[in-house]
């Protein structure tokens, strides 16, 4: 079995320590393993992503000697994320949220000072067609 890492830096910035640790440690350990090292631009804020900040994230890595064996942009693939969602949401296993960020967070501190896990509690999937509205 081959072994396939990969870094996934956002383009909203340049690259910070922890970044490149990231990198270093993810790229020693595929070429260790005799395995591949993937960067993936993670590039799916389009409003804060900039090809300026990619190119600055590739001239690091290089410069660094951390070479990668493919290269893929995140927002190339947005069109796979939008069959998946329409799949998914055929199967009923997608469905929309009508609560607010306040009410989400509101339940997530309930639940965790309970000692539950924050899982959400699929209350929409209750809402008549009015309350949805």
């Amino acid at each position: 079995m081959s072994v396939k890492v990969r870094f996934a830096p956002s383009p909203t910035g340049k690259l910070h320590v922890g970044n490149v640790r990231t990198a270093l440690v993810n790229w020693m350990f595929a070429k260790g393993q005799g395995g591949s090292f993937v960067l993936r631009i993670d590039d799916t804020d389009l409003a804060r992503s900039t090809a300026e900040f990619e190119q600055g994230i590739e001239n690091d890595l290089s410069w660094l000697g951390l070479l990668w064996d493919e290269r893929h942009n995140q927002s190339k693939r947005f069109d796979r994320y939008e069959d998946a969602a329409a799949r998914l949401k055929a199967s009923g296993r997608l469905y929309a949220c009508y609560e607010t960020a306040e009410e989400l967070d509101r339940r997530r501190k309930v639940q965790l000072s309970r000692g539950l896990p924050p899982i959400y509690d699929r209350a929409a999937l209750e809402l008549t067609d009015e309350q949805k509205a």
